[in-house]
């Protein structure tokens, strides 16, 4: 906006002297304005749309294996609780979620929805897949027809099936921060940083800097991540960071 009020100032004064900067000023001010309203308002529908497929493709997914379970119900409600939905955005949510249950729910053309709202940005495709693989990992099992659907969409947001890998480590290494360390855990660290246990600490360093720069809160809400899923950014960048100590411990070690 203050780009805007300088320039039309600017334009007047070489056109009108000082009354013409009053006037091209004020034209600025009110273009910006016009302008920004515009942006924010897209945004917010972008925003919105993004939670709605979120939750709808959660339910389709839930009932892949013939049932939701009272677990995969929850995690929903744990997700409501996480983004601070109350009031009609947490009737939205739950409506959205019962659509993706339904018989005639077309998950292809929501993951194209999908596609489109997030504009093929890597890191927001990764978190409506994270997001979607918690809730069906819910009940302790995941199904063979939900491992199917998981491929599925993962595809269909354009993430490949080693994408799929590094945010199931994400999800093994929370674990095992709540349960002590282990090999197995050491293991999903590398994979979370996407690299070999023989990569140099050159290579891990700089594979580590590179995906919390990526996943910063503040850098995805720039790119339309809704503000009520900061804390699933932050959740992300916490076992990003879990991971790379992880890995330093043990070759300290």
């Amino acid at each position: 906006m203050l780009f805007l009020i300088i320039l039309f100032g600017l334009i007047g004064l070489a056109v009108g002297g000082p009354i013409g900067l009053l006037v091209g000023g004020g034209l600025g001010w009110w273009l910006g304005r016009r302008i920004s309203r515009r942006l924010n308002a897209a945004r917010t529908q972008i925003q919105e749309g993004f939670l709605e497929s979120i939750f709808s493709v959660m339910g389709c997914l839930c009932q892949a294996d013939g049932k939701v379970t009272d677990g995969e119900l929850g995690v929903a409600e744990k997700l409501f609780d996480q983004m601070h939905l109350q009031g009609e955005q947490r009737a939205k949510a739950r409506a959205a979620f019962e659509r993706g249950r339904a018989d005639d729910f077309n998950l292809d053309a929501e993951l194209a929805n999908v596609n489109r709202l997030t504009q093929r940005q890597p890191v927001l495709r990764q978190v409506f897949l994270q997001v979607q693989l918690t809730a069906i990992a819910a009940d302790g099992v995941l199904h063979p027809a939900e491992h199917e659907m998981i491929l599925r969409v993962a595809r269909g947001v354009g993430c490949s099936e080693a994408e799929v890998q590094q945010i199931e480590a994400m999800l093994h290494g929370a674990a095992a921060n709540s349960q002590g360390s282990s090999e197995e855990a050491l293991k999903d660290a590398y994979q979370v940083l996407g690299v070999s246990e023989d990569a140099s600490d050159a290579e891990i360093k700089k594979a580590y800097r590179r995906l919390m720069s990526q996943n910063h809160p503040d850098k995805l809400a720039g790119k339309g991540l809704p503000e009520s899923m900061r804390e699933v950014a932050q959740a992300r960048t916490s076992e990003i960071g879990n991971a790379y100590e992880r890995i330093r411990s043990a070759r300290d070690r």
